[in-house]
């Protein structure tokens, strides 16, 4: 691990403009038929089982890689957003689909992180998402720069002492996970039961 939280925070606080019923036009990278993504998840449920109380491990189907998101429904038109998927079809298009090595953990003060190797294809196909919502949008949403690209496997579901959660991962040696990586997918997301849940919007494969 490069970095150890003395404190756990819970991660399911109601964030600015989020309640109950809220929904949010965003894209992802996501893991479906993902196979060894899904073991090294299930690897990771298994070893944090004995802080069930203080985490919520993510199940396979809600595994993503959090990219680059466009604004609420209701205030984003959904005009826009489908103005916006066929800018992503084309600047996707020239983005070559590629390979990530995912792991190992880096454990973060809201959640259990797996960092991707190697970022930059993953970094690319975000700048060109947002250069989509450029092309539509006269102001793209969230920060360009402030962005690590991760796949989280557990969050915290309160806050208390990092140190046992730490004991743990210190005594796993759980071998990275290889994904495949042919689409990026804009998916309208909620948090209504302390876990990102959506329902897909479109795919738009790479090049």
């Amino acid at each position: 691990m490069t970095t150890r939280p003395e404190t756990m925070q819970n991660h399911w606080w109601w964030r600015p403009g989020w309640s109950v019923g809220r929904r949010f036009y965003t894209w992802h990278l996501t893991f479906e038929g993902q196979d060894d993504v899904h073991r090294l998840a299930a690897e990771y449920r298994s070893a944090l089982a004995p802080l069930g109380d203080v985490l919520t491990p993510i199940p396979d189907r809600w595994l993503h890689l959090t990219m680059q998101g466009i604004g609420f429904v209701g205030e984003a038109r959904e005009a826009d957003v489908n103005a916006i998927v066929e800018a992503a079809r084309i600047r996707l298009a020239a983005i070559p689909a590629f390979n990530l090595r995912i792991g190992p953990e880096v454990l973060d003060p809201e959640a259990v992180l797996l960092h991707v190797h190697p970022d930059g294809p993953v970094r690319d196909v975000r700048h060109s998402i947002r250069q989509a919502i450029g092309d539509v949008l006269d102001e793209v949403p969230e920060n360009a720069e402030e962005f690590t690209p991760h796949v989280s496997v557990a969050y915290s579901a309160g806050d208390g002492p990092a140190e046992t959660l730490a004991q743990i991962l210190d005594g796993i040696d759980l071998a990275p996970a290889h994904a495949s990586v042919t689409s990026a997918e804009l998916i309208v997301i909620h948090r209504d039961n302390q876990m990102y849940e959506w329902e897909p919007f479109a795919k738009v494969p790479l090049g």
